[in-house]
Formats: structure tokens, C-alpha cells, sequence
């Protein structure tokens, strides 16, 4: 059965590591016959969450103009939602905890969701993808039966292109057929 994927890339570099595993997913997605959706936040305007309360006490649109409420909404209809990020600090990235701070509202509609979270790091150590787990944790226990499907980490990449001939992009296009 086909599902409908929506992929989140947070890196603000073009060409980044942990874009190449995104577009890799969705290769593997794609491939599988999903339908697949992309969106670089470095490409869109996400303003931080104000905490002016429309959305959450209100139940009104929120009052920013931005690109956050069309993506939100995208992540509500979405059977699937691929959260890539570089590792920040041993942590996501600002663009991936904005994102997810915007979805105060309407979190309470994202029921049964599936995730899958990808992430590259200049460290290599594999205990950073229990830290950057920690931080998205902290969404998912806030929704209605969200399935963690699977993580992927990729250590010891910097710069971009670092990735190239890493075995973690075949990783990432598995997950994707796996979906």
C-alpha cells in the first residue's frame, strides 16, 4: 500500500551530508512506489514559535506569515515524516526545533504518525545519535501513538560531499524501500 512521505531536511547548507541521506530515503521511497514529498527548511521561512497562544488556546490560524503552517499541515497529512538534521551541539539542528516548536496547535492532529530520523555528525562516536534522539523524543512523546521506524546516523562527515562513497547513503535508500 502506498503512503504519502513527507521529508524534512533542516540542514541549512546546500549539498549537505544529511541531504544527501535525505534524497537517498526518498530515492528508496520513490522506488518502492510511496508518494514523496521534500522540503528543505533552508529553502522556506520558519520563524520561532512566539508563544502568543492563538493556535494552542485559541484554536486560531497562527498570526506569523511564514512557510511553518503549510509544512505543519503537510506533516498532519503525511502517513510518514523523515526528519533529517545535522548534529548541532550533540543536538538537532535551530531549523528542525523551529519547525517542531510551530506545530503547537495542531500536534494533537499528527495521530499514529510514522518517523524515521537521520542525522550526520563531524563526531563518529555513535552514542551523539542517542543525544540528538533525546531532543526529538521529547516531540514525539508529546503526540498520539508515533511509531519511531528507524534512525540513522552518520559520523565522521564535515564538509559537504564528506558523504560521497559513505555507506550510510545505501543505508539511507534501503530505509527508504523499506517504508
Amino acid at each position: 500500500m502506498s503512503k504519502k512521505v513527507l521529508i524534512i531536511s533542516s540542514s541549512p547548507r546546500r549539498g549537505s551530508n544529511s541531504d544527501a541521506l535525505c534524497d537517498e530515503f526518498m530515492r528508496g521511497a520513490v522506488d518502492a512506489g510511496h508518494e514523496v514529498e521534500k522540503v528543505a527548511l533552508r529553502d522556506v521561512t520558519v520563524n520561532p514559535c512566539r508563544g502568543c497562544g492563538a493556535c494552542s488556546f485559541h484554536a486560531l490560524p497562527c498570526p506569523q506569515r511564514d512557510d511553518a503552517p503549510s509544512i505543519v499541515r503537510r506533516m498532519v497529512e503525511a502517513d510518514v515524516i523523515v526528519m533529517g538534521t545535522p548534529v548541532y551541539f550533540y543536538s538537532m539542528s535551530a531549523q528542525m526545533k523551529a519547525l517542531i516548536d510551530r506545530t503547537c496547535g495542531p500536534y494533537t492532529e499528527m495521530r499514529g504518525k510514522e518517523f524515521y530520523v537521520i542525522a550526520t555528525a563531524a563526531e563518529e562516536d555513535e552514542w551523539i545519535m542517542g543525544r540528538v534522539m533525546t531532543g526529538f523524543q521529547g516531540f514525539f512523546d508529546c503526540l498520539e501513538e508515533p511509531v519511531v521506524r528507524g534512525t540513522l546516523f552518520c559520523g565522521g562527515v564535515t564538509h559537504v560531499g564528506d558523504i560521497e562513497g559513505n555507506g550510510a547513503l545505501d543505508e539511507a535508500y534501503q530505509m527508504g524501500r523499506q517504508v
